[in-house]
């Protein structure tokens, strides 16, 4: 569904991401693990188009998007929950909702993806009316998971969802989008430095190491994998 060729990606002179290869299939929870710096965001930032790749190749069901705009992008249904949520604090719980849902027209199926959201995550229902930025930091992540669904993505990108959450919190929002997963059959590409909870929640997960794919497994391997468990999981 989703493939990632020989990737280069570079901010100004720093080669943030070196040759990467990566694919998706539809219907899968991917979990991309590494250190800071490693590169995991410029990797979904890549794929979603705000820093578009200076050599290699992004494929979209077959079709070419590597420098195809970022609101286009979306259109096709690839939309990314960024890191540090990015809500928009001034306008209700509502109205960031209706912002998900900007690029569509169909008014009935917008509904009733408010009743979809609302029902995964009841407090932002009982919020609704309430401005973004005065909600607690695990909802506004439930905001912005909720705000990315509205637009019905074939692929949805998080980046660090449990990002100064508590343990609750975390665990609450894993099984969400696991439930996502499998309700709504969403694709999933999770950038996370948990690995432990990233891994468990993958179907498949990929290492990366200074801009590069180190390696590739199973989630349950990767797990169960010495060296992974040395740099990553601290056993």
């Amino acid at each position: 569904m989703l493939k990632l060729k020989d990737i280069h990606t570079f901010y100004g002179n720093i080669h943030a991401l070196k040759g990467i290869n990566l694919e998706i299939s539809e219907g899968e929870v991917i979990s991309l693990i590494g250190a800071n710096g490693a590169g995991k965001s410029t990797t979904l930032m890549t794929t979603s188009g705000i820093v578009p790749a200076k050599q290699g190749s992004v494929e979209f069901k077959g079709q070419d998007i590597t420098h195809m705009p970022a609101d286009d992008i979306v259109k096709l249904g690839i939309c990314q929950v960024p890191e540090g949520r990015r809500i928009f604090p001034y306008l209700t719980v509502a109205e960031n909702l209706d912002m998900g849902a900007f690029l569509r027209n169909d008014k009935d199926g917008i509904k009733d993806d408010f009743d979809y959201v609302y029902n995964l995550f009841p407090i932002l229902a009982d919020r609704k009316n309430q401005i973004g930025g005065t909600l607690s930091g695990g909802e506004q992540q439930m905001l912005a998971i909720s705000r990315a669904l509205m637009s019905r993505p074939k692929v949805l990108l998080l980046d660090e969802p449990s990002l100064g959450l508590a343990p609750i919190i975390v665990k609450q929002i894993f099984g969400i989008i696991k439930k996502i997963n499998e309700e709504q059959k969403t694709t999933i590409f999770i950038v996370e430095q948990n690995a432990n909870l990233a891994l468990k929640a993958a179907h498949r997960g990929y290492v990366m190491e200074n801009g590069l794919i180190t390696m590739t497994d199973t989630g349950k391997n990767l797990l169960a994998n010495e060296d992974v468990k040395k740099a990553y999981l601290g056993i």
